[in-house]
């Protein structure tokens, strides 16, 4: 079978699945827009293509997102008719249609099966639209029409699409009927051998410091840090923790860019906005034992999480990260914020401890609490990990969902 996923960074999601049709015989080829020349990776063929013009300049706020999403539907659509034209017809098309490429696939491949991941579906309320009082909308009265247009992607994709994936019950939710219907349950799963307790890992950090799993380690983890994770929360929770916590070492891994929601002033950064805010509060010892990371190679990520004594993870009701599951997997005793989708995962006192997720002193305590409890640690981390392993391992439960999904698509 032939077999075409479209993801801007490829392989995103599709990272463990794409190699796994290969394996079992499907030709596969992947267009995406990372940079580099066409060429090849683990045995898909990779088709890069390019934006050829930027956003029109005051184009109203409401069209903006789906006038980008349009140039590069335009775009892939340009690059795919150059396939057809060379021959290629897939059988399949997978696509993360979240940047709009995948708009107009049809419109090339019509007899083409195409299965769509199903990220999220924006709503005003009950969701992260106005979760976070501190950062108000600009509109409150245009968000209902601004979110409508926002969605206007995910409403042509479904019109098109044979099927939709969805990471967490949740998220596949979000999806009004009749989208969700024709959602199937997969996560992306995590690579439990590989991400795994191991007593002796050890972790070098600034000036020369190595942490192992006997030292007092807390972690935090996003890809930006900002408020869409709780970055804000957990700022704010440094100062009475470190008081509580003399011999506490706080990694947070993060970039300074932003992912989700708006951002920061012109200049400046959300890391550095909220370190300034607390900065006055804890003095120059304890400040020391607080340690920016940037972005990790996923190694050091993974020796990060099997040195952390307590890893918390905060965000607004909102898309999963793959960092919660991981940090589980590593058999880390979690605290979380009480927001969904996390609740799917963290079940409060098995599997970690729920936290509200604006209570910054909660927080604070929570830590503070474990930290003094190793049996409590040990026994959450047991159930976190054996949680993970027995829903969301990569190789016995998701990998080979996601393989039966993207072949099925194709009856």
């Amino acid at each position: 079978m032939r077999i075409l996923f479209i993801h801007q960074n490829f392989p995103g999601q599709f990272r463990h699945l794409a190699p796994a049709l290969v394996q079992r015989g499907h030709e596969v080829t992947a267009m995406t827009l990372a940079n580099g020349a066409h060429g090849e990776w683990q045995g898909v063929r990779l088709v890069r293509w390019q934006v050829m013009r930027g956003s029109t300049k005051g184009i109203h706020p409401w069209v903006s997102d789906f006038e980008t999403k349009t140039i590069r539907g335009d775009a892939c659509f340009r690059a795919c008719l150059d396939m057809r034209a060379g021959g290629y017809i897939p059988d399949v098309i997978v696509a993360h249609p979240g940047w709009g490429e995948s708009l107009f696939v049809k419109e090339v491949w019509p007899t083409a099966k195409l299965g769509i991941y199903c990220e999220y579906y924006y709503r005003q309320y009950g969701t992260d639209v106005g979760f976070d009082p501190e950062f108000p909308s600009k509109d409150p009265e245009g968000d209902a029409c601004r979110l409508r247009m926002k969605n206007l992607n995910t409403m042509l994709h479904f019109s098109i699409a044979d099927a939709g994936l969805s990471p967490t019950r949740w998220q596949a939710e979000t999806f009004p009927e009749p989208f969700r219907s024709m959602i199937s349950l997969v996560h992306d799963g995590i690579d439990t051998a590989l991400v795994a307790p191991k007593p002796s890992a050890t972790l070098t950090i600034g000036d020369g410091v190595t942490l192992t799993p006997e030292d007092e380690v807390v972690t935090f983890v996003n890809r930006n840090l900002e408020p869409y994770r709780g970055y804000h929360s957990f700022m704010r929770a440094l100062p009475e923790l470190l008081e509580r916590r003399p011999a506490a070492q706080v990694l947070i891994v993060g970039g300074d860019d932003v992912s989700y929601g708006a951002r920061p002033p012109e200049g400046m950064s959300w890391k550095e906005i909220f370190a300034d805010e607390v900065r006055p509060l804890i003095d120059d010892a304890a400040w020391g034992r607080v340690h920016f990371l940037g972005k990790l190679p996923y190694a050091r990520f993974i020796s990060l999480l099997q040195i952390s004594s307590v890893h918390v993870y905060l965000t607004y009701p909102f898309v999963l990260s793959w960092s919660l599951l991981e940090a589980m997997s590593a058999g880390c005793a979690i605290i979380a914020s009480n927001t969904a989708p996390v609740c799917e995962v963290i079940h409060d006192g098995e599997t970690g401890r729920l936290v509200d997720f604006f209570d910054s002193r909660a927080i604070a305590g929570e830590v503070s609490k474990l930290l003094d409890d190793s049996v409590m640690r040990r026994s959450l981390g047991l159930r976190a990990r054996s949680f993970v392993l027995d829903q969301y391992d990569l190789r016995r439960v998701c990998l080979p969902g996601q393989v039966d999904w993207v072949e099925g698509l194709s009856a």
